[in-house]
């Protein structure tokens, strides 16, 4: 253990050298390391309760992904009964939590029920298949069909909800400008949002509270709003409000010639004529040609932009809109058209999301925590480094020095990482302190019963060394796999620990067999003691 060929002490220095180098960044001024190679900027984020911001638990709506699912399910089984079978059946509708249809003719029951089958997946799970389907359909008699949708699969598109949620909810976080915003699941239906430095989380909750879900969809002149508002509304239409007060009823069909999910791009901008703000938008190449064929159709006829359920603007087609590009008008302000470029931009919810937390950490409170972990990291960084002095006083030293890099390193790598520290996470390094300087307590201890049996100063030093290592990865291994629990099953701030002490045991386990033993080594070439100073 003592024996180190030149490679090898190079190696562990410059290894040492170059992860410590990485946490540098954190002592400048962000303004002066922005002018920084790019790989040189990596940093530690200071987390929500050190920095001070806003904190956001989001649920999704559950009910209105049933009823999506639901409905989902309806409109395929009269695709397929018009479309494919074009069978005569009556009574298609949504009841419960089943989606019910009568085939008039019981004898076509046998040709169409292998059709809707059709419409059952296996559900995946974590190794592949999991046995389950995405919809059971079964004969109920009389020409009756049930197709039910099994809760199995509707916590499975809760996932894959939750899932697209979060990438649409960093696009729209990443939009408002914010730094280094946390943004993960929680729990089965939940999205926690934590924005760092950011103190005033209104505009953030109206555009993480929209769907942002747009539609282009004709108005249906065959009826008025009056007559609607009085209970008239055509089957295949619905009634709609306008979004700007006062408030307009619409007449809208329920087809959608073009949907928001088509839109490549979206920007506010000024009218040239009327000087008022609007939102310009581009279409994809399929969706541009079914908006050239949409108002190609209907020259002369109102169509209207709807965005969640909200009629924006209802202008007449004048002529065919051919280049894949437009813009929408209203009651715009500055703001409200930039963030509605910003909801366009980043794409429209699966489903809704409710607000159900909220805190705001302000940046004194925040500044308070840093000054406390700062004192304890000092304080117990001081005990340690004394008690270490006294009790094995060179080899104290050595120590010392291994746990200063030991340190080093940890905020090396969390820069490397670019991870979030917060005030758990500078409870988990100064355990690390702790734990380092076990690992030495445990190896100059062992030296001292090799001097007791008898063995000769460098031949005590290198058992020490080599003997300890098995208690050593057994202590750190159990430890390391325990922060690998917390980092799997804990949220926040029991990750921001679970990582800090995972780092700060690699590190450990680094140091206390390289950098502590090289160091010894070094000083057992230099003196050649006959004696150990421990």
């Amino acid at each position: 253990m003592l024996y180190f060929t030149r490679w090898k002490a190079l190696a562990i220095i410059l290894t040492a050298l170059i992860v410590c180098l990485f946490a540098v960044p954190n002592f400048f001024p962000q303004e002066r390391v922005k002018t920084w190679p790019v790989w040189a900027q990596r940093h530690i984020v200071l987390g929500l309760d050190l920095q001070g911001g806003s904190y956001l638990l989001l649920e999704v709506d559950s009910n209105y992904i049933k009823k999506a699912k639901l409905e989902q399910v309806r409109a395929d089984v009269q695709k397929i009964l018009r479309g494919d079978t074009k069978v005569r059946f009556t009574g298609l509708a949504v009841r419960n939590d089943t989606v019910e249809v009568r085939i008039t003719n019981e004898a076509d029951v046998a040709t169409v029920l292998p059709k809707l089958r059709e419409l059952s997946q296996p559900l995946g799970g974590l190794l592949g298949s999991s046995g389950q389907r995405s919809l059971e359909v079964s004969d109920a008699g009389g020409g009756l069909i049930r197709m039910t949708v099994p809760q199995a699969a509707i916590t499975d598109r809760i996932r894959q909800t939750i899932e697209q949620s979060i990438q649409i909810v960093q696009k729209r976080v990443d939009e408002v400008g914010t730094v280094e915003p946390v943004i993960q699941r929680q729990g089965a239906d939940r999205i926690l949002v934590q924005v760092p430095g950011l103190q005033d989380p209104t505009r953030l909750k109206e555009l993480l509270g929209k769907t942002a879900k747009m539609e282009f969809r004709m108005v249906d002149s065959t009826v008025s709003p009056d007559q609607a508002q009085q209970g008239r509304v055509p089957a295949d239409s619905d009634l709609l409000m306008s979004e700007a007060s006062p408030k307009v009823p619409y007449v809208i069909k329920k087809q959608v010639l073009v949907s928001g999910g088509e839109l490549t791009d979206a920007q506010p901008g000024f009218d040239q004529r009327t000087n008022e703000p609007i939102v310009s938008f581009k279409f994809n190449t399929t969706g541009s040609r079914k908006f050239a064929q949409a108002t190609a159709e209907n020259v002369g006829q109102p169509f209207a932009i709807v965005l969640d359920d909200k009629v924006i603007s209802a202008p007449v087609i004048r002529e065919p809109i051919t280049g894949g590009s437009g813009q929408i008008s209203g009651s715009f302000t500055v703001q409200s058209a930039n963030d509605l470029a910003v909801l366009l931009r980043a794409g429209a919810l699966p489903a809704p999301l409710t607000v159900i937390e909220e805190r705001t950490v302000g940046p004194g409170l925040g500044q308070d925590s840093i000054e406390k972990g700062e004192l304890a990291a000092y304080v117990g960084s001081i005990l340690v480094i004394v008690f270490m002095l006294i009790t094995y006083r060179l080899f104290g030293v050595f120590a010392n020095i291994a746990v200063a890099i030991n340190v080093a390193m940890i905020f090396g790598l969390l820069s490397l990482l670019n991870a979030t520290l917060t005030l758990p996470g500078i409870a988990g390094i100064v355990l690390t302190v702790g734990i380092a300087v076990d690992s030495n307590v445990l190896i100059y201890e062992r030296i001292r019963e090799e001097l007791r049996g008898g063995r000769n100063a460098i031949s005590a030093i290198d058992a020490g060394f080599r003997r300890a290592l098995a208690t050593i990865l057994d202590s750190n291994i159990t430890t390391f796999i325990a922060a690998a629990v917390l980092f799997y099953i804990g949220t926040g701030p029991v990750r921001g620990f679970a990582v800090t002490l995972g780092i700060g045991i690699l590190t450990t386990v680094f140091t206390a067999f390289t950098l502590t033993s090289l160091i010894v080594a070094g000083w057992v070439r230099w003196k050649r003691p006959k004696t150990v100073p421990i």
